[in-house]
């Protein structure tokens, strides 16, 4: 495999767009493809927002964070966000065009500011996600306000107010869990709703491991999960890159069972080399080796030339 085609992918979903490669090995084909970062707008830049651009980041989201006071909308602040915006809420809006692929969490200060932004989001693009925090009262009030003012009530209804998934959430961390699994869970709803046959499962775009394959100077080598049985710990299409001195970026998996891919992975860094390993996670090894995941997982290794 040529470094080249990891630049090709890296380029084009840094550009915002969707690539893909064609894994061969043993007469079969794999294809691979990464579609490009979801877009996270958390509109307020208050104390929920913290964690929430956090969690967002890990998540593999491009979030952006919005706020009307200079001193919550900055990048000390919020480090970890792809973009920091500071102005009058509607305008903001308007001005990040907001897609059908994008998640809108309306996390501002108060009720007017959150009455804003909704009505500015129910008169264009409505997003794959919409959460609105407040209390259930609030939000039912909002939602009649709404439906008064003659907004479309299919759309409404699209509100996930209050925000997050019901898990009892009190803190402020804890409210970002829950609006994080809620928006987990509507991605892979998604995502198994846009999935092709003939293609690899995973399509996550992890752009720290597309630059280590697309600039590793040759001393790499690819590990792709290529098919799963059982209750494994990723699906099929997780990567991983591991260099000759056993270093890695991304993930298969974790455990005794990223242990041993990455020994393999290590004697075919920067050579000619493909290879096509089974990891058991099943009986009497997974007890062995105090695994928690069951199953097997079939991986492709394969050298990354320049």
């Amino acid at each position: 495999m040529k470094q080249e085609a990891f630049a090709q992918v890296l380029k084009a979903v840094e550009g915002g767009g969707a690539s893909s490669i064609l894994f061969q090995a043993e007469g079969k084909e794999y294809l691979r493809k990464w579609r490009p970062r979801e877009r996270l707008i958390i509109l307020g830049g208050g104390h929920i927002a913290l964690p929430l651009c956090t969690i967002g980041s890990l998540l593999g989201f491009s979030v952006v964070v919005a706020d009307d006071r200079p001193s919550f909308a900055n990048r000390i602040r919020f480090p970890q966000a792809d973009q920091v915006c500071c102005g009058e809420f509607c305008q903001m809006i308007n001005n990040l065009q907001v897609k059908r692929e994008d998640y809108v969490c309306i996390l501002t200060r108060g009720h007017r500011y959150d009455g804003q932004c909704l009505r500015s989001l129910l008169n264009g693009t409505m997003p794959a996600y919409l959460g609105m925090i407040g209390s259930r009262r609030r939000t039912e009030v909002m939602k009649k306000e709404l439906w008064a003012e003659g907004y479309d009530q299919e759309r409404i209804q699209q509100l996930c107010a209050p925000i997050g998934l019901p898990i009892g959430a009190r803190t402020t961390g804890e409210i970002a869990v829950a609006i994080g699994a809620q928006l987990v869970e509507y991605r892979e709803k998604i995502r198994k709703a846009q999935s092709e046959e003939g293609c690899l499962i995973q399509t996550d775009t992890d752009l720290k491991l597309l630059a280590a394959l697309a600039e590793g100077g040759g001393l790499l080598a690819a590990a792709l999960v290529i098919e799963t049985r059982g209750s494994s710990p990723v699906k099929t299409g997780a990567l991983m890159a591991v260099d000759q001195l056993g270093i890695c970026a991304g993930t298969v998996g974790g455990g005794c069972g990223e242990a041993q891919v990455t020994a393999e992975a290590r004697k075919a860094a920067g050579k000619p080399v493909q290879k096509i390993i089974e990891i058991s996670m099943t009986g009497e090894e997974a007890e062995e080796e105090g695994m928690v995941c069951g199953g097997t997982m079939k991986v492709l290794i394969e050298g990354v030339l320049p």
